[in-house]
């Protein structure tokens, strides 16, 4: 059983090559890179690496595929992995996977070994998301390891972890998640044509099915690594990223539903950062009582990535510089 992942990437050259080495590490037969600004290092780098098919999405390319470069960065996801799902037939894959440079599969066996144990007509496997939450000078963590909250599918019992672990802000999000809760898709080959967009893919206005989840295997989502981190890509993401204006709230309005839009410039305009910092402290921080209450329920999960070993081992030429 081959795979392969597609990821439209806008990042340091370190996190570029930590994504493909991790992935390359893990049993992917190949990886399609789209590289959306100029990013040499990790051009030349990921060129030299024989599973690996590497994009500059320059001006070129653009006026080539769709005639301009679309604004909207989902816009151009969407075009890239249609693109990479087209070609993924002819390098031998029989999965393709489409997930971001800070989210990394991690399964309890193999990737390969559970997209076999799939029926043949199933032609989607979604893999749910587990959300890391930021250390930030916690006790008694493994300084190697990532903390991260899994999804619970079940409504009740969300809904009850929600108000027992999440009590000012839980109601405002579903399962103590701040990122997507929907997780991301692999799929089938040779389905062609069809739209791969972040999620899922849709053939006109049906989705592609039939699908499942895929068992045994976490998306680990590395959506905030810290308090800082969080601020600085805090007003891109309330400008054009996950907590933009047009995205729903969890609940209705007249029920009292924000959306995570709606719900920072309300805290912002209340009281500013220490608003934004009390929001963080109980939904994103990795604090004692949360990680108890989530390994109560079964929804902790540690994972130690080691991407700077496996970096090295797919990429022992690069030099780190400054990246």
């Amino acid at each position: 059983m081959r795979w392969g992942l597609v990821s439209t990437i806008k990042a340091l050259p370190r996190d570029v090559l930590d994504f493909a080495a991790y992935h390359l590490d893990l049993g992917a037969d190949h990886l399609f890179i789209y590289l959306d600004n100029e990013n040499p290092k990790a051009e030349a780098a990921l060129n030299a690496h024989p599973q690996v098919t590497v994009t500059r999405t320059d001006g070129a390319y653009w006026r080539a595929t769709k005639g301009h470069k679309p604004a909207k960065h989902q816009v151009r996801q969407t075009q890239n992995a249609t693109q990479a799902y087209e070609k993924a037939g002819q390098a031998g894959l029989d999965w393709l996977g489409h997930i971001d440079v800070d989210e990394f599969l991690c399964p309890t066996n193999d990737i390969a070994s559970a997209l076999s144990t799939l029926p043949q007509d199933i032609n989607a496997a979604r893999v749910a998301p587990a959300e890391a939450m930021a250390p930030d000078g916690q006790p008694g963590l493994d300084p190697k390891a990532l903390y991260c909250k899994a999804w619970e599918p079940d409504l009740a019992r969300r809904q009850a972890l929600e108000a027992a672990l999440y009590p000012n802000f839980g109601s405002y999000i579903r399962g103590g998640f701040v990122s997507h809760t929907q997780g991301k898709s692999f799929l089938r080959t040779g389905l062609a044509p069809l739209t791969f967009k972040i999620h899922r893919a849709m053939r006109g206005d049906e989705e592609v099915g039939p699908s499942r989840f895929l068992d045994g295997v976490d998306l680990c989502h590395r959506h905030i690594k810290s308090w800082d981190s969080w601020q600085k890509s805090f007003d891109y993401r309330l400008d054009k990223g996950s907590y933009r204006a047009e995205l729903k709230s969890v609940r209705p309005t007249e029920e009292g539903g924000l959306s995570l839009h709606q719900l920072f410039n309300l805290l912002i305009e209340e009281n500013g950062q220490d608003a934004l910092r009390g929001f963080f402290e109980e939904i994103c921080l990795a604090r004692p009582a949360l990680l108890e209450g989530l390994k109560e329920r079964g929804l902790l999960r540690v994972f130690n990535l080691a991407l700077d070993e496996k970096r090295d081992r797919h990429f022992p030429n690069w030099r780190h510089g400054t990246a």
